[in-house]
């Protein structure tokens, strides 16, 4: 195990490999859904050994209803005066520019960026991003799960303001600088991703969970963002100790004992993915069937066996940003 609270002394050894600099971010938004906006960002600035730099904090005016306000506390009212992305993208751009995105469940943070630079018709210059779920696997720190505030609380880091751009993301911030510097220690790769900038927008009617109520149409993404017909062989996991509680019902919480199933290509590795499903209770399943209470996948208009199976069965489909929203919060299985 890393000594994950020392501080790293100027004398240690840097990996040359490493990055010259990070641009920790959190995005608040009006839902989960591809056609779902930004309603608050953040950006704290680090230099090469996770120092900070400075940080930036702005509202966005998402053009349509701020979605979950009870989460970000961002009413109507208060967005109305808003600048729109589009007015805010090329400060935004100026703070990620160069540098590595850093997120706690990137794969969201980065996706929902990349869309409004998409529809703002322009190109957020981000090439890399590391999702600190992933390092803290890599440093195989003890937490209890994966949630920001269980990584904050093994740093000591204190949360003010939960679920605010700016406060989460200086609490990310304060969590990734000790977790940078053990790795830096012990010699760790960091689990850097390749971030596939959108290159087009359009609109297209394909019904999501997680579209507000209103009738917004969901968007659709061209990039090569997900190679399609690649094989992973399935890993045997220990059977899922609670019971299947039943579907998944869309605006709710995922239970545990769900059964979530996979289909096709994702952003994040596959292995983790599953899991980070498995360690917040889940069953994984490798078909679908009738009991299956999910789909996860970024191509719900494939003709996978799956997407063909849950169209006829009704099973819910979420794409793997929204997945990784739910997983934030999975609802304990009943007690018998």
């Amino acid at each position: 195990m890393l000594e994950d609270h020392q501080t790293a002394p100027s004398t240690t050894s840097w990996p040359a490999s490493y990055p010259q600099g990070y641009a920790v971010v959190d995005v608040e938004t009006t839902g989960l859904a591809r056609d779902d906006r930004i309603v608050s960002a953040a950006v704290y600035r680090l230099d090469a050994r996770g120092e900070v730099e400075d940080h930036w904090y702005t509202m966005v005016n998402p053009e349509r209803d701020p979605g979950p306000v009870w989460i970000h506390g961002l009413t109507s009212d208060v967005l109305e005066g808003a600048p729109l992305f589009p007015e805010i993208a090329e400060e935004f751009a100026s703070r990620l520019d160069g540098r590595v995105l850093v997120a706690h469940n990137a794969v969201f943070d980065w996706s929902m960026i990349a869309r409004e630079y998409a529809r703002a018709e322009r190109e957020a210059p981000v090439r890399q991003r590391l999702c600190t779920i992933a390092l803290s696997k890599e440093l195989g720190l003890p937490l209890a799960n994966h949630k920001l505030e269980s990584l904050a609380a093994h740093f000591g880091v204190v949360q003010q303001r939960a679920h605010h751009a700016l406060d989460d993301a200086r609490v990310l911030a304060e969590a990734f600088r000790p977790s940078l510097q053990a790795a830096a220690r012990g010699g760790v790769r960091l689990p850097l991703l390749e971030c596939r900038p959108l290159t087009e927008w359009t609109d297209r009617a394909a019904p999501r969970i997680g579209r507000q109520s209103g009738g917004y149409s969901s968007g659709g993404y061209s990039s090569g963002s997900y190679p399609s017909g690649s094989w992973r062989p399935s890993r045997k996991r220990p059977a899922c100790p609670y019971p299947n509680p039943g579907r998944y019902a869309p605006g709710k919480q995922l239970k545990q004992g769900m059964r979530i199933a996979f289909s096709g290509d994702t952003s994040v590795e596959r292995d983790l993915l599953e899991d980070r499903a498995v360690e917040a209770g889940l069953h994984v399943a490798t078909s679908l069937s009738r009991l299956t209470s999910l789909l996860v996948t970024n191509d719900p208009d494939s003709g996978t066996s799956k997407v063909v199976k849950a169209r006829q069965f009704g099973t819910p489909v979420v794409d793997e940003a929204a997945f990784g929203q739910l997983l934030r919060d999975v609802e304990p299985a009943s007690k018998t």
